[in-house]
């Protein structure tokens, strides 16, 4: 058993940065990484430092987004406050992404001990990246891409936000979750993937706020951490353009061969003994 040092957090870094945006799983990914490098992926400082990591990319898309952002939030303010306001599109979508955000906290934080405990294990990573390969297949196949952010309703804004929790499951993908449900839900491709971005900045920043606590220095000091974070932060700033394009313009079924390979691929090394489940 070895602990993170500097090059591994480097190599953990960018790997988050490319992945978090893409329906392949960062957090799956991830997890196989950690396991090549001979890293428990069950010891509860390894799951805290790859949830803290993660947040090197969602800082990435609060740069990105941060005009949104800034008008969203302001305009939510100004509709709690002002009943005429409440007729501005971005207060609207501020309470989606507030209403979207609460099944992941609560399921989040009810499920911690299964999250960091037994789904720590690259057998159910293996399986959840062929399994909801299916689902994504089955989502774009029948997507009629109907209905824009504006339109979508509170039932179907909890569903989607119901359908991040399942990503709690290394290997699922929450933007591959997220996109899934709405294009099920009739939302236009474009329309999932905004939302989606816009609703892993609660999630993954609650969920990086909370792992500080379970930070051991002695397998993963506070050096590796930071430098894995400002990784990710930068390559994921460096691509997000690029991948918010890819992801919104094509349809997320292009994913699918890639994610059944690589499930097969861990199954393979798990049986040949060249990894270990956890």
């Amino acid at each position: 058993m070895t602990g993170i040092g500097m090059g591994d957090s480097v190599l953990l870094g960018i790997v988050e940065g490319l992945t978090e945006f893409l329906p392949v799983s960062s957090t799956g990914h991830l997890t196989v990484v950690e396991g090549l490098l001979d890293i428990p992926v069950d010891e509860p400082a390894v799951t805290a430092f790859t949830a803290i990591i993660q947040f090197g990319a969602i800082v990435a898309t609060f740069l990105y987004f941060r005009s949104d952002i800034v008008r969203i939030v302001a305009a939510w303010g100004r509709g709690l406050v002002a009943t005429e306001r409440r007729a501005d599109p971005d207060y609207r979508f501020g309470w989606v992404v507030i209403a979207g955000s609460l099944p992941i906290g609560l399921v989040g934080f009810a499920a911690k001990d299964l999250i960091s405990g037994p789904l720590r294990n690259l057998w159910v990573v293996a399986a959840a990246l062929i399994l909801w390969s299916a689902v994504m297949y089955v989502a774009e196949r029948r997507a009629v891409q109907k209905y824009g952010e504006e339109e979508l309703t509170l039932r179907q804004v909890l569903i989607i936000g119901l359908a991040q929790c399942v990503a709690l499951v290394p290997g699922v993908s929450r933007s591959g979750a997220t996109i899934s449900a709405g294009l099920l839900l009739g939302a236009t491709r474009g329309a999932a993937t905004r939302l989606s971005f816009f609703l892993a900045i609660p999630a993954l920043t609650g969920a990086a706020l909370y792992e500080l606590k379970d930070v051991d220095t002695s397998l993963v000091g506070w050096g590796p951490l930071a430098v894995g974070t400002l990784v990710s932060f930068v390559v994921a700033y460096a691509s997000i353009a690029w991948l918010l394009r890819l992801v919104s313009r094509h349809p997320i079924t292009v994913f699918v061969a890639y994610r059944v390979v690589a499930g097969l691929a861990v199954m393979g090394l798990l049986l040949a003994g060249t990894l270990s489940a956890t």
